[in-house]
């Protein structure tokens, strides 16, 4: 995509969910140097930066939207602000910083823009890649994966308990193309009471496609085996995620790091004036953890 085509894209808001506890955790030092692993639109980088004097970050994304955005709203800081485009993953760093942050999962950018394809309200491909230089796509999850695949894939990213019903639904009717389409299958391969719930029927679908998608999960462990050894001593790592497979992991991974001290021993979660300027943070919870000062 071309510098043209990003800055023509609807415009990639990010609402920094928990900046308050976020910032208070990090204690973010004069001159320090800090490392954004998932910028998204910059809201807390520019938190960050603007917290202490002389403050230097990376941000790294593997949205090229998002690091458009980015260096849009992160412009006043542009002389302390380096960007990396790729996964958090496969990041390798040559120094070490004071502290790592990372705010899991999709953006609201990501369900807002329809022809991203990560939400059922608007009719749109079905893409779900953050990083569209990436092959795999929704669609051919969708259409090419065999029944029990798919169920499988349901059930463990999705946590849903009608996989099996849901996929093979999908299998009779496909091939897919759209969001809409495929939500309106999934919503009348199950029950009728289980249709109009409180969610979607197709919500936990779509979650499950999109994490396998980008491979949300396998990343994630990687990322927070690599993360421990990205910071100097008494360094802050503070992770923001949004649903129970990825807080179980962040919860193991900074629990069980032989370099790491965890100072949340419950995850931090919105305060009621956060839920009501911002709804969607409802699910948001912060870890964060300290490292050791001998290792």
């Amino acid at each position: 995509m071309t510098t043209d085509e990003l800055l023509n894209q609807p415009a990639f808001i990010h609402v920094p969910v928990l900046s308050r506890e976020l910032l208070a955790g990090l204690a973010v030092r004069p001159g320090g140097h800090y490392l954004d692993a998932t910028v998204g639109g910059g809201g807390h980088s520019r938190l960050i930066l603007a917290a202490a004097s002389d403050v230097r970050l990376t941000a790294i994304d593997q949205d090229e939207q998002a690091i458009a955005a980015a260096q849009a709203t992160l412009a006043p800081y542009q002389e302390r602000v380096q960007f990396w485009h790729g996964n958090f993953a496969e990041y390798q760093p040559n120094y070490q910083f004071d502290g790592v942050i990372a705010d899991l999962g999709v953006s609201s950018h990501h369900f807002d823009v329809p022809e991203r394809g990560f939400s059922f309200r608007h009719e749109a491909p079905l893409d779900m890649r953050m990083n569209q230089q990436r092959s795999l796509t929704a669609a051919e999850v969708i259409n090419h994966w065999d029944e029990s695949q798919l169920a499988d894939v349901f059930f463990k990213y999705g946590e849903e308990r009608l996989s099996r019903r849901i996929a093979r639904r999908i299998v009779e009717q496909r091939p897919f193309h759209t969001t809409t389409a495929l939500a309106e299958a999934i919503a009348y391969s199950v029950p009728r009471q289980y249709r109009y719930g409180r969610i979607h029927p197709a919500t936990r679908v779509f979650q499950a496609l999109r994490i396998v998608v980008n491979d949300e999960l396998n990343v994630l462990e990687t990322f927070l085996k690599c993360a421990p050894n990205w910071l100097l001593p008494q360094g802050k790592i503070a992770i923001i995620s949004f649903h129970s497979l990825e807080d179980r992991i962040v919860k193991h991974s900074l629990r069980n790091s032989p370099s790491l001290q965890v100072l949340t021993k419950k995850p931090i979660t919105p305060q009621e004036d956060e839920l009501v300027t911002n709804p969607r943070s409802r699910s948001a919870k912060l870890r964060i953890a300290v490292r050791d000062i001998n290792l």
